[in-house]
């Protein structure tokens, strides 16, 4: 398979007041990486952090941001995000069919992993001239985020339907990194992970159990019994 599961809770459901004290709590239960909610009050209605918040919570850790950017212009986003110290940079295709080419090669420059998402009622196939198409003769994006809800809002409900896009992607693409965002959770991994996402982000979830540590390690052992399957 050659890809390995990354479980993400996202930190739009953490206690912003704390927000350091909170990743050193996820990453201590065993959290592979820290979801990042990027949204810009436009693209989506909910207005939550931007780079100041990534630059702040940068000098207390060391861990990978992956920043998920539900924004109208995020080009604009791109150097900001950079110098303040995002790992990840996933972008949607809605906003983006002009001008990906010219955002992936920046994403890059900035030392940062690009990725693009598509939202529930976005074709897969709005992603393929990403992979189609050579930039610096090797895979453009390395990520691709399929929102199993509407994005904009959390503790919404799980959208099975969705998970076609996954298992088309993992068919199509074995070495690529799938991650999905929305209603993950015991209930609902299994589906996740069998159609063939590797990268769980989790917020509710995680930040709502009374053991996240084992909630998180659930997420973990359904990505890899999955993998046994592909």
């Amino acid at each position: 398979m050659g890809v390995t599961p990354k479980i993400a809770p996202s930190m739009l459901s953490s206690d912003f007041a704390n927000l350091a004290s909170e990743a050193h709590r996820m990453l201590n239960y065993g959290a592979d990486w820290l979801h990042m909610d990027i949204m810009d009050g436009h693209f989506v209605s909910n207005l939550t952090m931007g780079a100041p918040v990534i630059e702040s919570l940068r000098k207390h850790t060391k861990a990978y941001l992956d920043c998920h950017l539900m924004v109208t212009n995020p080009l604009d986003y791109v150097e900001p995000f950079g110098k303040a110290g995002a790992s990840g940079f996933t972008f949607h295709i809605e906003t983006s069919k002009d001008n990906w080419k010219e955002l992936i090669e920046n994403i890059k420059s900035l030392g940062m992993r690009p990725g693009v998402a598509i939202k529930p009622g976005t074709s897969v196939e709005a992603v393929y001239p990403l992979f189609f198409s050579q930039v610096e003769a090797e895979t453009p994006v390395e990520m691709v985020l399929v929102m199993t809800v509407e994005p904009g809002f959390g503790g919404q409900k799980f959208m099975p339907e969705t998970m076609d896009k996954v298992r088309i992607l993992r068919k199509k693409y074995p070495a690529l990194d799938i991650e999905v965002d929305g209603g993950l959770g015991p209930s609902t991994i299994d589906m996740a992970a069998l159609a063939g996402a590797n990268c769980i982000v989790a917020g509710s979830s995680v930040f709502g159990a009374p053991e996240p540590a084992q909630v998180i390690s659930l997420l973990r052992n359904s990505v890899e019994k999955a993998q046994l399957t592909y």
